[in-house]
Formats: structure tokens, C-alpha cells, sequence
């Protein structure tokens, strides 16, 4: 599949030219967001997050599996994305960009590595049950900063799955259906958000939150960031790139931090619209 053509130097020049005045193409400031738009769908962990004309589709589902001999008290959670060319034509099928991995090893690591999920709260008979939580990630379209709505898209879908009521007796394990039991939500530890910072190679020009794919593609380096609202810090990625000075990186934390706040409420406020049009009881 052809790869699309790079930027031109006539579109180039008049980017830097633009950004170094502290102007964007789209209109916002340099560190604002596009603000996040949430969908969920009939069944419970299912949601389509966008940013922009970004869009990513998270699906959370659960089964019953024997833990591994060496953690027989805790459950499992597995992370698959794919990248597909109806995302954007640069992804070819079978064969994994450097971007999809760089994208797939940090979501393990924001949602899985950093604890947002209780394992032990997924064990059902020690040693012999307990839960698989699987979280799948579809990128639908790709405008730029992929990564920061996987990663919100995924945390949302999980505080919104719900995982069938168990009983168990002795040996013997019954998983209620959700008509006849409600279903129980995931124990999570924390909520945490992905921000992606742009920089460029002239030191004149000012970092930007949130990039577009143009300016991911003429930017000189990226930097994640990944907290929660709690100012607690999870994950810092700066994959290559011209150099950061203290100051700038002390900068982005307070940004970050601001910023993974607002994105709290609108997950908050986004949920609980949603839980008023179910008839599910919520424990």
C-alpha cells in the first residue's frame, strides 16, 4: 500500500513559521486539548473514545481461567491493540509498525504495569480460579496523538465493565447471569491519564499538548506523561529526540497534572450520564 506523501517544504516553513508564534492550524493554544468525546454501547465495557478526528474503539471482556503456578492468588489482564489501515494507510495488515508497538508497550504499561487494576480482587478459588480480563483496542481513525485516546479509551472501558456475580461453595464455583445477579465492577486502584507533549528542533519554539498528525509528524520528539488525579506519577516516555532542559520537563509535570484533573471530571461526569440510562444495579 502506498505510504502517503511527507509534508512539503512550502507546508513545512509555514508550520515552524506558525508555531513559533504560538499558533496551531486547528485554532487552540499550545498546551489545549481537544476535548475527549466518550460513547459507550449497549454492553457493558464497551467504549469509543475520540479527540479530535482521532478515534479509538475499547472493548473489555472476562473469562474464567487457572492462574499461572507462580501468582495462584491473582487474576490476569491482557492488552491487545491493532492498528489496521482503516486507521490510516501508513498501517500495513500482518506486519507491526514501529509506532504500534511503541503504542502497544505503553499501554501495558500505564494500565497493567502501573496496578490501576486490583488482580487479587479477580481471584475466585486460590489456585485454581480467577478471572482473565481481556482489553482490546481497535484505532479507527488515526489525526494524531493515537496514544493518549487508547489509553483513555482503555481505562474508561474497564471502569465501565462489569464482570458476572460468583458464588462459591467448597469446591464448587457458579457464575450468576447478570438477570439474575448484578454484575460486579473491576477494583481499580487509580484512574490513570495519558498526555502526550510535542517539541521541536528550533528551542524558540514552545511545546504543544495534544499533537495533530502533521505536527507529530514535523515534530522533533515526543514526551508522555502518564498520572492520575492524585498527582501520582506512573509512566515518563521520551522515545528519542532533541534534548529536554529540567525546567521544561518540571514545566510539563505541572501541566500534566492540571490537565489529568479535567480529564477525571470528564470521565466522572461521562459515566455517570451513561449509568442513568441503565437498569443495572451498581455496587
Amino acid at each position: 500500500m502506498p505510504r502517503p506523501p511527507s509534508p512539503s517544504i512550502p507546508e513545512k516553513e509555514f508550520v515552524y513559521g506558525a508555531l513559533k508564534q504560538s499558533l496551531r492550524l486547528d485554532g487552540r493554544a499550545m498546551l489545549e486539548m481537544r476535548t475527549p468525546t466518550l460513547t459507550f454501547g449497549p454492553e457493558l465495557g464497551w467504549v469509543e473514545c475520540a479527540l479530535g478526528k482521532t478515534r479509538v474503539l475499547a472493548q473489555v471482556d472476562g473469562k474464567m481461567v487457572k492462574p499461572p503456578p507462580e501468582r495462584p492468588l491473582e487474576g490476569l489482564l491482557s492488552i491487545h491493540s491493532e492498528l489496521s489501515s482503516m486507521a490510516s494507510n501508513e498501517f500495513e495488515p500482518g506486519r507491526p509498525s514501529d509506532q504500534e508497538v511503541t503504542i502497544t508497550r505503553m499501554l501495558d504499561k500505564v494500565l497493567r504495569r502501573s496496578d490501576a487494576l486490583d488482580k487479587e480482587s479477580l481471584c475466585v478459588l486460590a489456585g485454581q480460579r480467577v478471572w482473565h480480563i481481556r482489553l482490546t483496542i481497535h484505532v479507527l481513525s488515526d489525526s494524531g496523538n493515537m496514544l493518549d485516546c487508547a489509553c483513555l479509551a482503555g481505562i474508561v472501558a474497564l471502569r465501565h465493565f462489569r464482570r458476572p456475580e460468583v458464588e462459591v461453595v467448597g469446591d464448587e464455583v457458579t457464575i450468576h447471569h447478570p438477570a439474575e445477579r448484578a454484575p460486579v465492577a473491576l477494583a481499580l486502584h487509580h484512574t490513570p491519564f495519558c498526555l502526550t507533549f510535542a517539541f521541536f528542533p528550533d528551542t524558540g519554539t514552545p511545546l504543544l499538548l495534544d499533537p495533530t498528525h502533521l505536527e507529530e509528524t514535523l515534530s522533533a520528539g515526543l514526551l508522555s506523561v502518564a498520572l492520575n488525579a492524585q498527582r501520582e506519577l506512573c509512566v515518563v516516555q521520551k522515545a528519542g529526540g532533541v534534548p529536554l532542559a529540567p525546567a521544561d520537563v518540571l514545566a510539563i509535570m505541572d501541566v500534566a497534572v492540571g490537565k489529568a484533573r479535567e480529564l477525571d471530571k470528564v470521565v466522572e461526569r461521562a459515566l455517570q450520564e451513561d449509568w442513568k440510562g441503565r437498569h443495572v444495579e451498581v455496587r
